[in-house]
């Protein structure tokens, strides 16, 4: 396996953040991001500055699975999160209650992101993604962008991070590793949303958005904490209670069907700027 370290310039300013979807796994992802912001910043490291995108309201089917209480109910699901954060923690985070723009710009009212975190339901939602962190790795930043996406099935999921830097490939994303699921004709077949919370039980297991997104958030802190991975995501499934790694290794990805190309580094190797250790 190869060692991915993450990029000095991470450590050395606030990074951008944006997290795409503030559903089951969008809500438990934004929650643990203000705990890290807080131990980040308490180590001495700049901390976070996340933008949360989702243009969904919430229904009564989200209370008793999603972060949301009754009197959250019709209101946008973004802006009932990161006001939550902002008068609990004093951040100043930004909540956009519209769909992801395919494309970033200078001028766009989303801070440009450095780390898109996806938390979708749908192909054609991480094909947004995908096209918005290929555009800002190629058009709109000198240095590196990642894309940590979040999906799940039932009772089952996976979570991946995939970087870019000035338009190479660092660590193959979950588009690269499995095309379908930016296959947007494939949603289709999906399921349509659900009316009730025992109906969206019916569905989804009570906590299989939560084991995800700390698997993502478990991957996004370790980085920051201890600077370097030998893992860039996981598979966790609930029923059977294994969570198996997905190691930086071109023969593994070369199993799932991706073969690094020759022009492409294998690892980053900038070298990190540790966080002091704990007393």
């Amino acid at each position: 396996m190869s060692v991915y370290r993450i990029p000095s310039e991470f450590l050395e300013n606030p990074v951008n953040v944006a997290v795409i979807g503030a559903g089951g796994t969008g809500s438990a992802v934004i929650a643990c991001l203000a705990q890290m912001c807080l131990a980040l910043e308490a180590l001495g490291a700049p901390g976070l500055e996340v933008t949360v995108i989702d243009d969904d309201r919430v229904s009564p089917a989200n209370i008793g699975r999603q972060a949301f209480a009754p009197c959250d109910v019709g209101k946008f699901k973004a802006s009932v999160l990161v006001n939550r954060v902002n008068q609990t923690f004093g951040l100043d985070w930004e909540a956009v209650n519209e769909r992801l723009c395919e494309k970033f710009s200078r001028n766009s009212r989303i801070r440009l992101p450095r780390i898109f975190i996806g938390c979708v339901d749908t192909r054609k939602a991480r094909k947004a993604i995908q096209k918005s962190w290929e555009q800002a790795g190629q058009n709109v930043f000198r240095g590196t962008v990642w894309w940590l996406d979040c999906g799940n099935t039932a009772h089952s999921g996976q979570v991946i991070l995939g970087s870019r830097k000035e338009g190479r490939i660092e660590l193959p994303s979950a588009a690269h590793l499995f095309p379908e699921m930016v296959d947007a004709e494939l949603d289709a077949g999906d399921d349509t949303p659900s009316c009730s919370l025992p109906e969206a039980l019916a569905k989804q297991d009570l906590f299989t958005n939560r084991a995800i997104a700390d698997a993502a958030m478990n991957l996004l802190w370790k980085l920051f904490r201890y600077g370097e991975t030998e893992i860039h995501g996981a598979f966790v499934n609930l029923q059977t209670m294994r969570t198996n790694p997905l190691p930086i290794d071109p023969v593994a990805w070369a199993r799932m069907g991706y073969v690094v190309q020759e022009d492409e580094p294998e690892t980053a190797m900038a070298t990190p700027k540790k966080l002091p250790a704990t007393a």
